[in-house]
């Protein structure tokens, strides 16, 4: 008897829970979509801004931007006091509105930028890999540039520091199933017939098949009646009145890409220069739409290179500035939303190695990127065979770890390599002298499938500043959202990323 009554009461305790994660689930479900309904009502009685801004940092998320305010606090500290004064807030940190969105896409809950960038673009999940396309690859959906320019004669400007035709510049424009069809995504950018795009070259601009190549699509824009600049001094003579323009970057990196912050010279346009000179172009009595993505974020991220991250991170945040100075002009017509596709490296502030410190301003020793100290030292290293003691001297010179044995260890002790750090970065050395690109488990581990030499450098700098990686890929946090102006309101709460489409159509009236 006293069996049966356990096992009645364990059904019925079991029934209950169920019962109440039903429950819990159905509110759940009613809540979102009761805060959807009224987001809808709001927008519906809410004036469409004519001006909109779309900041994306490709890869960033929470942290990306916490270590880029306080690093930018630590820079600032005051250094008679040992009571920490707090980070410096980012422009963009200061908006009234927050959010937050989640990322997961058709494949997984780390995705990548080409369907996290189609669900902001058009509010629907598909592959990773895929741009404004279903899973079945039968469906193309339509952009809000797209609609935008079709419904309202809005003008559009596409600006990125990467590649014109990479995921997310391609994701405002482009319909293709693999994000890896450069020349295709290429064509539609050309017919797109947007005002404006502006940033790194066109990947494979004669065509995808080197053997078999196909018309330019620089010659092909021109035919279209595009105006393509390729150097700076013509992007400063660039008005509205020139009509449709493809501005390239004068001073290209790595893939043809904009340079790197920490990497540019004072000279060197900025994403800044590109969104205030879109701006000018764009502007009009109708409105426009400004998508501008700050692309080597999530590349630095992958290479697991902090200084980079924070140094492209903090110039997203000039560029946002720009709108802040045009939305100050236009308070009741403009929005400037900043958000991220996805996280990318499982960025921490915090490392086992400094316990409860941050030595955060160790960062400021860092002079290049990761990038461009492979194609300035790297590759003369494996060309020359170049001794370890002349590496060392270098890495002192671009990113201060410095041996033990240096005459200046010990006034900057918080950067000299501990016995164990100066034996990694030996090992990292000889791997990447042997030109071996194999890796064993634990090599992939430590190098990914970058540089040894380099990646062991960010690494230890990183972990001498409290700051560490855990991917050399996307992860699934969820990525803020900032909101400033017309409509704003809309986009606070915690939600998918596809209602940022959502929110921002229902807005600007579109359908």
């Amino acid at each position: 008897m006293h069996k049966i009554f356990k096992r009645v009461l364990a059904c019925a305790v079991t029934g209950i829970l169920v019962f109440s994660v039903i429950l819990t689930s159905k509110q759940t479900t009613i809540n979102s979509t009761a805060a959807s309904s009224k987001k809808a009502a709001t927008a519906s009685l809410t004036q469409a801004p004519k001006y909109v801004f779309m900041f994306i940092g490709d890869g960033m998320s929470y942290p990306q931007i916490q270590a880029a305010s306080d690093y930018l606090g630590a820079l600032g500290q005051n250094r008679t006091s040992d009571i920490l004064s707090g980070n410096k807030y980012l422009n963009f940190m200061k908006f009234p509105v927050a959010g937050s969105a989640v990322t997961y896409d058709s494949t997984s809950f780390c995705p990548d930028s080409a369907s996290t960038a189609t669900s902001l673009a058009t509010g629907f999940k598909t592959y990773s890999g895929t741009i404004n396309m279903n899973e079945s690859m039968t469906i193309s959906y339509e952009t809000i540039s797209e609609k935008l320019k079709e419904q309202l004669r809005y003008k559009i400007g596409i600006i990125s520091t990467v590649n014109l035709n990479h995921a997310t510049p391609a994701a405002y424009y482009a319909h293709q199933a693999s994000r890896n069809n450069y020349y295709g995504i290429g064509l539609e950018m050309i017919q797109s017939g947007f005002d404006y795009f502006a940033g790194g070259a066109l990947k494979n601009p004669n065509g995808d098949d080197k053997n078999n190549p196909q018309t330019n699509l620089y010659e092909l824009a021109q035919n279209d009646g595009y105006k393509v600049i390729k150097t700076q001094a013509e992007a400063e003579k660039l008005t509205a009145a020139d009509g449709k323009a493809i501005v390239i970057g004068e001073t290209l990196a790595d893939s043809d890409t904009l340079s790197y912050a920490n990497d540019a010279k004072e000279s060197e346009w900025a994403l800044k220069d590109y969104v205030k000179k879109g701006i000018e172009v764009l502007d009009n009595e109708t409105g426009f739409f400004m998508m501008v993505e700050a692309g080597k974020i999530d590349w630095a991220c992958h290479a697991n290179d902090a200084g980079s991250t924070i140094a492209d991170t903090i110039a997203l945040d000039d560029a946002v500035n720009e709108a802040i100075k045009f939305y100050n002009q236009h308070p009741q017509e403009t929005l400037i939303i900043v958000t991220g596709d996805h996280e990318t490296g499982g960025l921490t502030i915090g490392y086992a190695g400094t316990d409860y410190d941050t030595y955060l301003t160790n960062l400021s020793n860092q002079k290049i990127s990761y990038a461009k100290f492979d194609t300035n030292y790297v590759k003369n290293y494996k060309a020359n065979k170049t001794e370890f003691k002349t590496v060392l001297a270098d890495i002192k010179e671009n990113f201060g770890l410095l041996p033990s044995s240096d005459k200046d260890a010990n006034s900057t002790s918080k950067l000299v390599l501990t016995d164990y750090e100066y034996t990694k970065l030996k090992q990292a050395y000889e791997k990447t002298l042997s030109g071996d690109t194999s890796r064993s488990q634990e090599e992939y581990i430590l190098y990914g499938t970058y540089e040894p030499l380099t990646v062991t450098i960010t690494h230890i700098l990183n972990n001498k500043s409290g700051i560490n990686f855990s991917s050399y890929a996307h992860t699934g946090l969820p990525v803020g959202v900032f909101a400033q102006g017309q409509g704003a309101e809309l986009f606070s709460g915690y939600y998918d990323n596809t209602e940022i489409y959502k929110n921002l159509a229902s807005l600007l009236k579109v359908n």
